[in-house]
């Protein structure tokens, strides 16, 4: 690798409730040290960064990910995204051709490894092909989500534990269910339960460590008291004064801080090609 260069780029924060664009900078080329701080900063202060322009090789993507931290490696026993027996790819690819994965269709807003016992910390999303119109992305504040919630809901929910089943074991025969109301069935794989209001572990800030639509459940809680719970905190969730519509350009990198954020996916037309590439890093324990 060559030397690394103080090279001078700049990180513009959006009009939005997150997120932050990063101008020239080139992730082919070793960064200096203080700009890797830099940028880890601004990723802890506005969980989102937008690399534009760029051009890298497989290679070059992973080297680029790496300076902000090591690979998430999910265990045989919480399979995620693309996971086969004893393998998950380290780079994913998230297209709908070439045997990609995730399809065409609309995905709501979730944050990605909830299930394992430790999620991962983040992910980049590199954009190769982009189709005319839609397949769009949302990310979501979810410190903002907390933060507006009223005082009586905050004290309720303050030392929640919520279980989030792994949907990748989910039966596709079987309707998906927001809530698991019936405890007699067996579980398929084991479960992490996660505080329900998650503390960053670089802030300090608190966040809503909630999926809009996964299968649940809250520890401790009765079925139909969790459900009405869920589906309260949910509809809070789901309003556009948290969320930024991201439309992709090719060469775009998206680096999304998972602890702090959700992302929702809008569906696209299936005739036309989405082709992206993404790394996950690994994560602590939520606490």
């Amino acid at each position: 690798m060559s030397t690394a260069t103080a090279i001078e780029f700049k990180i513009t924060p959006l009009n939005a409730p997150l997120g932050a664009v990063v101008t020239g900078l080139d992730g082919s080329q070793a960064v200096a040290p203080e700009k890797i701080l830099q940028l880890k900063q601004a990723l802890r202060d506005y969980h989102i960064l937008i690399f534009k322009e760029q051009k890298l090789t497989d290679e070059q993507f992973l080297n680029f990910a790496f300076y902000f931290g090591s690979l998430f490696v999910p265990s045989d026993e919480t399979p995620v995204l693309a996971s086969q027996p004893g393998v998950t790819p380290v780079i994913i690819p998230v297209s709908n051709v070439d045997g990609g994965y995730t399809g065409t269709g609309e995905l709501t807003f979730h944050s990605d490894h909830k299930w394992t016992p430790y999620p991962s910390s983040g992910s980049l999303l590199y954009a190769l092909e982009i189709p005319s119109a839609g397949g769009n992305t949302y990310w979501l504040n979810t410190n903002l989500a907390y933060e507006t919630l009223d005082e009586t809901t905050k004290n309720q929910i303050a030392n929640l534990q919520l279980i989030t089943y792994n949907p990748f074991l989910h039966d596709r025969n079987e309707p998906r269910k927001p809530y698991r109301l019936d405890n007699t069935i067996p579980l398929i794989s084991p479960v992490f339960p996660h505080p329900l209001v998650r503390t960053h572990p670089e802030s300090g800030k608190k966040h809503l460590y909630l999926d809009a639509a996964t299968e649940v459940e809250i520890v401790g809680l009765e079925p139909q008291e969790g459900a009405a719970l869920i589906e309260r905190l949910r509809k809070h969730l789901n309003q556009p004064q948290f969320y930024y519509q991201h439309n992709w350009s090719v060469g775009d990198i998206v680096y999304w801080d998972n602890q702090a954020t959700l992302h929702y996916r809008e569906a696209f037309d299936p005739s036309e090609r989405r082709v992206l590439h993404r790394i996950s890093l690994a994560g602590s324990r939520p606490f």
